[in-house]
């Protein structure tokens, strides 16, 4: 079966995009995925908002991979977030490389590619860009925006800036912002594809070239910080790959090794290295505190939306007490939030694996939110 394609909707040059670095992006484009149907009333909208490295492909095999959907274990018929009830959004951030306008797109004003001259996104560019999105497809509230990492960050800005617009919010192993561990980890993947030979000052799509080497090492670094300790020795311990014993040499010796230079060559073929550029950036600069005079709760101050915040015990990419900044902010204004710590050894990629307790965590809250909102009730 061919995954299908995504529909991508088109804001030309009477509708610009202002953006935070207070230069103005048009035309623009977003690609998007949806699943199930809309409602009459047009209350059962979920936008699902996507990590980093993932993209609108949530729950459809992915056309260049031709792997399931990143979020297939929790988004589809009968799953936590059920597409036979409600109907389900996620679309390519913008500066992303499946179809959103980014860094590898046309510039109409030179005809070829914008390479760095596409300018420095944030995440409430990337929100802003979702909500022209929302208004093309005629929502005026969306029921619910849910997203782990990355996608938890859109979702806490979402729930700040478009308060009267979401009526339930899941951000999940994120924060409020980026911290200097996490910066520091981005700042090394960029130096990685700046210094490929290949990079060509952004340039390469003009000669025909990538920096896949400086992107896989990217790719790999970032990975560790996605699981545990304890998972990845579980998963490889020391043991080595292919033989019995040491060979005294610089080849990947360690089935650790081999794993993570496998998630390196397989990232570059599905991902634009300047993409990975703007995206880390654009996490870097997140920190919502900062735009409601250096107090989170200020961000949610006479919310009505309702919260589900989600860590995972063993993320040290966005530790629980991160979480807990966010829902102490919540508390401070008297917003509707619960709060789950859910016990798991997996690390910050808890979100994408197999975890029970998190499925049901979400099932439970999304039920609890469809009957205040008057949507029928779960079969």
């Amino acid at each position: 079966m061919h995954a299908p394609s995504s529909a991508v909707v088109r804001f030309d040059e009477t509708a610009p995009l202002k953006l935070a670095c207070q230069q103005t992006l048009a035309p623009f484009s977003v690609a998007y995925q949806t699943y199930g149907a809309l409602n009459a009333a047009k209350s059962n909208a979920i936008l699902i908002c996507h990590a980093l490295t993932a993209d609108q492909h949530v729950a459809n095999k992915h056309p260049v991979t031709g792997k399931p959907g990143w979020w297939d274990t929790l988004v589809g018929p009968g799953k936590p977030i059920d597409t036979n009830r409600f109907f389900v959004i996620c679309s390519n951030v913008l500066g992303g490389c499946m179809g959103s306008t980014g860094p590898a797109s046309i510039n109409p004003k030179t005809g070829t590619p914008y390479g760095l001259d596409f300018p420095v996104i944030t995440i409430s560019d990337i929100v802003d860009a979702q909500a022209r999105l929302i208004d093309h497809l005629g929502i005026d509230q969306l029921f619910a925006v849910v997203g782990g990492s990355m996608g938890g960050m859109q979702v806490l800005n979402w729930a700040a800036r478009y308060k009267d617009r979401v009526f339930a919010a899941a951000p999940i192993a994120t924060a409020a912002w980026h911290s200097s561990q996490n910066i520091a980890f981005h700042e090394v993947g960029r130096q990685a594809v700046m210094a490929d030979p290949d990079w060509h000052g952004g340039n390469y799509y003009a000669v025909g070239k990538s920096p896949r080497n400086g992107l896989a090492v990217a790719r790999m670094a970032a990975h560790i910080t996605y699981l545990s300790e304890e998972a990845l020795h579980r998963k490889f311990g020391r043991n080595l790959q292919d033989r019995s014993q040491v060979a005294f040499t610089f080849n990947a010796e360690f089935q650790v090794e081999s794993y993570l230079r496998h998630q390196g060559s397989t990232f570059v073929d599905r991902f634009d290295a300047n993409s990975y550029l703007y995206i880390t950036r654009a996490m870097d600069y997140f920190d919502l505190k900062s735009e409601y005079d250096d107090v989170l709760a200020n961000a949610f101050r006479g919310t009505k939306t309702r919260f589900c915040v989600v860590s995972f015990t063993s993320d040290w990419l966005y530790p629980t007490r991160e979480s807990r900044d966010i829902v102490q902010a919540l508390n401070a204004v008297a917003a509707n939030v619960s709060f789950v710590e859910i016990e798991t050894d997996k690390g910050h990629d808890a979100f994408l694996l197999e975890e029970p307790t998190f499925f049901a965590t979400i099932r439970g809250f999304l039920n609890a939110a469809a009957i205040k909102r008057g949507l029928e009730a779960a079969a």
